[in-house]
């Protein structure tokens, strides 16, 4: 039987990119996101490489969420592999000039969107005593930089729930792996610095960075070892990268 991957923030970056190999490798695709149009064309392109549906909602309305995960059409709703990709950074400034919306957003889409989806899925997945939940997290999460405050407080959050439901699902079977990348050249950074192309293309500027194909080709790889090999947290750098700060650019 075909497993379904449910994936949160698939219409751009990382998720989708993972959409697409996992519809490559004959996947079915449970695609979520903000953005109706997006959701669109990739249920258009992917739909003829596997069974597709898509869900429009907002991480952060939990009750939106809940509602349209229980109402899943009927030949979607055992989700095998959960990857919980949704997040963003708001701004890089220091704590003491921090925008209180920016850190709202992160907490609200980083934290409580993870578990707002996570909850909605987790308890059939218990019931039949296996699954595979994926959380994307990232270097900030191992590591605090300058600037980083909220944002890598948030992503410490997200490997800290990861750690604790590998722990809470052990006893139903349940395989959860958490990958947490450094530099990855996508929409990141242009979200972080609103909108500034400049600003954003100056990150990935005089070194190779991450590209989104990479870390969906390490989630593929993770979530197709034999049942009883779990990769639990795996953080993954561009070789020009050695550390949140040091990055060797030419």
């Amino acid at each position: 039987m075909k497993q379904t991957a449910f994936i949160t923030g698939a219409t751009s970056g990382i998720g989708k990119a993972t959409a697409e190999i996992f519809a490559k490798n004959n996947i079915r695709l449970i695609l979520c996101g903000r953005r109706k149009e997006r959701l669109n064309a990739l249920q258009e392109e992917l739909g003829k490489l596997t069974a597709v549906t898509t869900l429009q909602f907002d991480v952060r309305d939990r009750h939106d969420v809940a509602d349209q995960i229980a109402n899943l059409p009927k030949d979607f709703q055992q989700i095998d592999i959960l990857i919980n990709n949704a997040g963003n950074a708001h701004g890089l400034s220091t704590i003491q000039e921090g925008n209180i919306e920016d850190w709202d957003a992160m907490l609200d889409i980083n934290v409580k969107g993870l578990l707002y989806v996570s909850k909605a899925i987790i308890p059939q997945m218990t019931i039949r005593n296996s699954g595979f939940i994926v959380n994307i997290g990232s270097i900030a999460g191992k590591e605090v930089y300058p600037n980083g405050n909220v944002y890598c407080a948030s992503k410490h959050a997200v490997n800290a729930l990861n750690k604790a439901m590998r722990l809470d699902l052990n006893k139903h079977n349940i395989r959860v792996s958490g990958i947490h990348p450094g530099a990855v050249e996508t929409a990141f950074s242009e979200v972080r610095f609103k909108g500034d192309t400049q600003k954003a293309a100056n990150v990935y500027k005089g070194y190779k960075a991450l590209q989104a194909e990479d870390i969906a080709d390490i989630i593929h790889f993770v979530i197709t070892r034999p049942y009883h090999v779990n990769i639990e947290d795996l953080v993954v750098y561009p070789t020009a990268q050695a550390s949140p700060t040091i990055v060797n650019k030419n």
